[in-house]
């Protein structure tokens, strides 16, 4: 698989150390979110739990059978440790530093970068949940809102609908095309809207997150 995956991870403690969580989100190269996982890890300290989050997350990308990386965090301490402008001293960082940096090594490439918390806000969220709920969560239920659609993706133009009035309307196309017959239908419950999927990606499908509709919820086959 030679597609560039970026892995997004964020980790957090209710007390510092406390209940802890990790969150993960492992995109495609088109922002696909292929993987969203969040994790209680039992008690934990903050810089504990966002290294247990980054171990996860290279974890997962390698399961996808990637080989190729983008590592982005919103801890400034994790990322300039992994990347030797900070020494790791404290025993039990020092262990987990060494199993990220042994993971990291296992791909053809790899590049480590820091993420804005605002950038960060899904796996953030998937680390609040899983501590909320004390297990594993795969998914928002909605309550984190999708990437806005706009006509040039990523240069902060006006999103060609917003998350207020997406459950009570169908988003706009931007190509109208016909879908072959053998394209796989997908179906909101909630605003009716469809997406087919004419051209999976170079991976294996099962392996991927369920797709969500700009609404929040769930798409289930047609």
């Amino acid at each position: 698989m030679n597609e560039v995956l970026t892995l997004e991870f964020d980790g957090g403690s209710r007390g510092n150390p406390g209940p802890a969580g990790i969150g993960v989100v492992v995109r495609a190269a088109d922002g696909t979110a292929l993987v969203t996982l969040g994790r209680a890890i039992g008690v934990a300290t903050n810089n504990v739990a966002e290294y247990r989050a980054l171990i996860c997350a290279l974890e997962q990308a390698k399961k996808l059978g990637g080989k190729r990386i983008v590592v982005r965090g919103d801890s400034e301490l994790i990322i300039k440790q992994m990347r030797g402008e900070y020494r790791v001293k404290h025993p039990d960082m020092k262990r987990l530093f060494d199993e990220a940096q042994h993971l990291l090594h296992q791909f053809d490439e790899a590049k480590i970068e820091h993420n804005l918390r605002q950038k960060n806000e899904l796996a953030d969220k998937l680390a609040n949940l899983a501590m909320d709920r004390k297990g594993e969560v795969t998914d928002v239920n909605g309550e984190v809102s999708p990437p806005r659609v706009s006509a040039s993706s990523g240069s902060g133009k006006t999103s060609l609908f917003d998350r207020e009035d997406a459950r009570a309307r169908k988003p706009v196309s931007l190509v109208q095309t016909t879908a072959p017959a053998t394209a796989k239908r997908f179906i909101c419950p909630t605003c009716d809207c469809e997406m087919h999927l004419i051209r999976p990606p170079n991976i294996d499908r099962s392996k991927l997150a369920e797709f969500t509709c700009a609404c929040g919820s769930k798409l289930r086959p047609g």
